[in-house]
C-alpha cells in the first residue's frame, strides 16, 4: 500500500498514512490530533521548514502584517478555502514577527500567498486573490505531476549549466 507523509499542524511530528481517495478522519501517532485540520496554522521558521521539507501534500501560505487593510480582507477567504481542503495544509506567516522568513522569499508586497508541494515552490503572487482564484490555483497545484515537474526543473538546470 503506498503512503504519503504529513506533518502534524499540531505537535509538527512526520505522519506516514496510507494514500486515500479522500479521508475522513486521520490522527497524529504522536498526539492524536487531526492530521486534517481545516485551519491555518501559524508558521515560524522552524516549523515552516519541517512542514515544507518532511510533508507530501501541497502547502498553501498567506505572508500577512495585523496593519495590512488588504491582509485583513484576504484572511476570511483563506480561512474558508483552508475549510474545504482538508488534505492540503494552509499556513500564515506573520512578516512583522518573521521577518527572516519573509526576507528568504523576497516578500516585498502583502498579501501574498505562496504554494509549496514536496518541498518545491510552484506559485507565488503578491496581492489579494479572490476566493475563486484561489480555489483554482489550488486545483491546478493538485493535478499537477509532480515527477514531471522535477524533471523539467532538472532539465532546466542542466540547460543552465
Amino acid at each position: 500500500m503506498s503512503t504519503i507523509h504529513i506533518v502534524c499542524p499540531h505537535c509538527h511530528k512526520v505522519n506516514r498514512i496510507p494514500i486515500k481517495e479522500s479521508y475522513k478522519k486521520a490522527n497524529c501517532g504522536h498526539c492524536k490530533e487531526s492530521l486534517l485540520d481545516t485551519h491555518p496554522i501559524e508558521l515560524t521558521p522552524q516549523t515552516f521548514n519541517m512542514h515544507i521539507q518532511n510533508s507530501d501534500i501541497p502547502v498553501v501560505v498567506d505572508f500577512w502584517a495585523p496593519w495590512c487593510g488588504p491582509c485583513k480582507q484576504f484572511a476570511p477567504i483563506f480561512e474558508k478555502v483552508a475549510q474545504e481542503n482538508p488534505d492540503i495544509l494552509f499556513g500564515k506567516i506573520n512578516t512583522e514577527e518573521e521577518q527572516e522568513l519573509a526576507t528568504h522569499f523576497q516578500i516585498r508586497s502583502i498579501p501574498t500567498v505562496m504554494v509549496l508541494r514536496e518541498g518545491i515552490g510552484l506559485f507565488q503572487q503578491p496581492g489579494l486573490i479572490p476566493e475563486e482564484g484561489l480555489k483554482e490555483i489550488i486545483s491546478q497545484v493538485k493535478a499537477l505531476d509532480m515527477d514531471e515537474v522535477r524533471k523539467e526543473i532538472e532539465k532546466q538546470q542542466t540547460e543552465q549549466q
